[in-house]
């Protein structure tokens, strides 16, 4: 394959040394997108440090249920009858990921759906790094009407010829990259790269609830429908107490957003959440409580909000252990929740305070749990 040409090309010479040294550009198809799904066929493009094309690599997996959406992905059950189980083809995609940063194009979903394929495998993919294009193209601030992957192709010109087959998507997003990542080195752009975490705790059980949910894709009549289980979730009943103070407990009613990668399955953490009384909000605001993340640092718009916010965060493991004790509506967390009302509401000792933008960190008794990383 002849990659676009770039005339406008960094030398090696002028190359960051920061970046990385290789890159597997991924595209999965899969049966939906929900955490039960599966992955039906699998693309990978090798690319160097430069994003010159090494080699490609196409597979198909029989996911050994329902193929979802025909319609859009053209995988019948017929076609995939033959098709290796995940487990056959885990050890070939770990060679060609390995050493390398995960490039897609919303990379958290084609990661997470790689990373149960492993957990279900009871292995753990060696990719310690993703780059998500989405994210890179807002970095670069270029002119797209919006972010799909087409429109990423046609700013640079890139023929897409058939969508939604992975291979051909890899293709595409390989193509879209290499100008991607000369424009970055160019502009001496900090590469949004984010920490891979293996999952330690996910489940193949359905998500709750599955409001919309569609049992069979096969029908014509669900095709002008969603086939997508929708994440929405009953309302909370109780009202939002204000902001967790660090040092005090959470209580029922509080918003709590996620960003990044966690090691527990991020719907399980959510399922959690919503058990112990949360509210799980899908985006940051000043009436958010908490934020969840184990990458504080890194530039999603929900870290950005939370730290222009002032909006406490605290990472994975200490949310984990706060929702053992969550206090019930309209009682007492041990300290004041924030609302801004007089100089020392929410005051907290100094021994407690914690700036915005920082986690809180893990107490040392919580065992096997991820440090602080994303």
């Amino acid at each position: 394959m002849t990659m676009l040409d770039d005339q406008t090309q960094t030398t090696s010479a002028a190359w960051p040394t920061a970046y990385p040294q290789g890159y597997a550009v991924v595209d999965v198809e899969t049966t939906g997108l929900a955490r039960d799904d599966r992955i039906i066929s699998a693309a990978v493009y090798r690319l160097d440090a430069l994003g010159n094309v090494e080699d490609h690599w196409y597979t198909l997996v029989n996911p050994e249920r329902d193929p979802g959406p025909v319609w859009i992905h053209g995988l019948t059950s017929e076609v995939l009858a033959g098709a290796p189980l995940f487990p056959e083809v885990a050890e070939e995609l770990a060679e060609r990921l390995d050493g390398r940063v995960l490039v897609a194009h919303n990379a958290i979903f084609d990661w997470s759906m790689i990373a149960r394929e492993y957990a279900r495998a009871k292995r753990t993919a060696p990719t310690r790094q993703r780059l998500c294009t989405i994210a890179l193209s807002k970095e670069l601030g270029l002119p797209l009407p919006n972010h799909k992957l087409e429109s990423l192709a046609a700013h640079f010109g890139v023929v897409q010829r058939r969508a939604h087959h992975a291979l051909d998507d890899a293709r595409v997003l390989a193509e879209a990259f290499r100008p991607s990542l000369h424009a970055a080195a160019r502009g001496g752009v900090r590469l949004p790269l984010l920490e891979c975490r293996p999952l330690t705790e996910w489940s193949d059980a359905p998500s709750r609830p599955r409001v919309g949910y569609q049992p069979s894709y096969g029908q014509a009549s669900h095709r002008q429908t969603s086939w997508r289980p929708s994440r929405k979730r009953p309302a909370c009943p109780y009202p939002n107490p204000g902001r967790y103070v660090p040092g005090g407990t959470l209580q029922q009613g509080m918003r709590v957003a996620f960003s990044g990668d966690t090691s527990v399955d991020r719907e399980l953490l959510e399922d959690r959440a919503v058990e112990a009384g949360l509210h799980v909000a899908t985006s940051v605001s000043r009436l958010t409580s908490l934020l969840v993340t184990n990458d504080p640092g890194s530039s999603t718009s929900k870290t950005v909000k939370a730290a222009s916010f002032g909006t406490p965060v605290v990472d994975e493991a200490a949310f984990t252990q706060l929702l053992r004790d969550v206090t019930p509506a309209g009682g007492s967390t041990g300290r004041t929740a924030a609302r801004g009302a007089g100089p020392d509401h929410g005051a907290v000792p100094a021994e407690h305070s914690v700036p915005p933008g920082r986690p809180v960190p893990a107490q040392e008794s919580a065992p096997g749990l991820f440090p602080t990383d994303e």
